[in-house]
């Protein structure tokens, strides 16, 4: 009766993990609200590894990369408590469709869906780095994608979107 009962919930665990993965959206959208400053968000590449901290949820969107990042963003934009700070991978700048075929056309779809969003550079393993410090303490959802494409990740630093750093430095004198 025991083994019955462990394979009831490994099988409820099971489907949930599909459940989410068919509707990532929603998902998103309901984490969202609980996600604050000193969360992340990660929409990536098909070869992105499973993290195995509890900190961090993966989910999977069986859609075009930029689709994702793009509804991602606006989800965070139509957030009233957050707003983020986008990190792409410093080694983009030496990507070329010579090394990769599809590069161009990556480049082209992903500046059209962050538009004219800031995006800061850093190189690859820093921010593989931070993303497992801080989610060592604080929540970060992973969105996996069927993209084929290496150092394509759109790292999503969630910040306060009603108070700033100036107001902060403010009240601390």
């Amino acid at each position: 009766m025991h083994l019955y009962v462990r394979y009831f919930v490994y099988l409820q665990k099971l489907k949930s993990i599909l459940k989410m993965e068919q509707n990532w959206k929603s998902t998103l959208s309901h984490k969202l609200n609980f996600l604050g400053h000193r969360n992340w968000i990660v929409v990536t590449d098909m070869a992105y590894p499973m993290q195995s901290n509890p900190g961090v949820t993966t989910l999977f969107a069986n859609e075009d990369f930029a689709k994702v990042v793009e509804c991602t963003l606006r989800m965070i934009e139509e957030a009233p408590h957050v707003c983020a700070h986008i990190y792409v991978d410093e080694e983009q700048h030496a990507m070329s469709d010579r090394l990769c075929e599809g590069w161009s056309a990556y480049q082209r779809s992903l500046a059209d869906a962050l538009g004219k969003s800031e995006i800061n550079y850093v190189p690859h393993e820093e921010l593989i780095h931070r993303l497992d410090s801080v989610s060592s303490t604080f929540n970060a959802i992973i969105i996996k994608t069927p993209l084929t494409i290496p150092y394509t990740s759109v790292f999503f630093e969630l910040d306060c979107a009603y108070w700033d750093a100036a107001r902060e430095k403010e009240i601390r004198q």
